[in-house]
């Protein structure tokens, strides 16, 4: 498998991004050390989490993925093995959100305390703060990288246009760019990312790393009509995609599975690889042997007849 730049950082990666957000939610510790163990045994070495992770479950405070993920390197030894990227900015309680220098200095400090490390490969803005100046936020990324607490950063859920000012901040200050995207993209959710981020990207070698990559989960074709959406957390969200274009790109998913003896949701994340300008997707597993369907995908070259026949039924 051939590893791919993330932008201009220096950083090389595996074309899958493990996604950290099911650990201390649908995958308990023990779980997810058996999860990262066989990850980083296939020879995969990009995880992503966020301290915001998973705060949104009952008696859970925000950290716990980054705490677990911390609590295995520790145990394992394998920080060595990994490149490793959490994200910022989210609320985490009163008073502990956005990208202020104030808040970024602390809020590093506890990310590094939680994962049980001296630095984070990827620390990504989680949202724009636009109460805060690009330039306080990019000097103090700047200044963080300078301390080697950070090698690189990225942004995610940024408006392209808040992107491009960003770039060009961290141009006429000397400052440190952000050199990765993480966008929302996967073969049902196309047209955002390729009308308003796509060429961004490519014009700036940029790094892209996308979320919800099997579309909450409709592109493993586990849920095919509304009686299937009980069958996990995630089914609620699932339920727009029910309709003739998501049928379509469940056919020809369907098809090609078929013609490579491999899952619908596999195909699916070795599309999104097929994409120019892409550096890996992310996805998320809560048993061994979903992880080891969907890094297949990274073995699975697709033939430009395969990759048309996706394109076609999932075109908006």
């Amino acid at each position: 498998m051939e590893k791919r730049a993330l932008g201009r950082s220096g950083i090389s990666v595996l074309p899958f991004v493990f996604g950290g957000n099911v650990f201390g939610w649908t995958a308990d510790e023990k779980t997810s050390f058996g999860l990262l163990d066989a990850f980083v045994d296939h020879g995969f070495n990009f995880i992503d989490t966020a301290d915001v992770y998973s705060r949104w479950v009952p008696g859970n405070k925000g950290g716990e993925s980054e705490t677990i993920i911390g609590n295995w390197l520790k145990q394992s030894g394998k920080r060595d093995k990994i490149v490793l990227a959490t994200k910022v900015g989210k609320p985490m309680g009163e008073d502990k959100k956005g990208l202020s220098k104030a808040y970024l200095t602390k809020a590093v400090e506890d990310s590094l305390t939680r994962l049980k490390t001296d630095h984070i490969d990827l620390y990504q803005s989680h949202d724009d703060d636009k109460d805060t100046p690009l330039t306080e936020t990019l000097e103090t990324y700047t200044d963080l990288i300078q301390q080697g607490k950070v090698r690189a950063i990225g942004a995610s859920n940024f408006s392209a246009g808040r992107v491009r000012e960003s770039l060009q901040v961290s141009k006429n200050n000397g400052f440190a760019r952000y050199e990765c995207l993480q966008p929302e993209y996967n073969l049902y959710d196309r047209e955002n990312y390729e009308k308003q981020y796509e060429s961004l990207a490519r014009e700036n070698n940029l790094g892209v790393i996308t979320y919800y990559s099997l579309a909450s989960g409709f592109l493993t074709g586990k849920y095919r009509s509304e009686s299937d959406l009980n069958k996990s957390p995630r089914g609620g969200g699932i339920k727009k995609y029910l309709n003739g274009r998501g049928y379509r790109i469940l056919a020809a998913l369907d098809k090609v599975a078929g013609e490579y003896n491999a899952t619908p949701a596999t195909i699916a994340l070795a599309w999104v690889m097929a994409r120019p300008g892409i550096t890996a997707p992310i996805a998320s597993a809560t048993s061994v042997h979903q992880l080891k369907e969907l890094i297949k995908a990274a073995g699975i070259k697709l033939s430009g007849e395969s990759i048309t026949l996706l394109t076609t039924a999932s075109n908006y």
